[in-house]
């Protein structure tokens, strides 16, 4: 059987945490536009958050080596 292919945009967007049960990501809406929003909104999407259970599924699809 052949080896399953990863989709590079999925990996280049999501990481394993240490222990291997979970997924992290960055949050959206921190790239351009920024001079309108405050320095605390802008430090809290600087942070990294768990993809939902209802998206790992689809997540772990695309990354079959994770």
């Amino acid at each position: 059987m052949p080896k399953l292919k990863t989709r590079k945009a999925a990996a280049k967007r999501f990481r394993v945490t240490g222990s291997g049960k979970k997924i992290v990501r960055r949050k959206a809406f921190k790239n351009h536009l920024l001079q309108h929003k405050s320095s605390e909104r802008k430090r809290r999407l600087s942070h990294l958050t768990l993809v939902s259970k209802q998206d790992e599924k689809n997540v772990r699809l695309m990354l079959p080596y994770i």
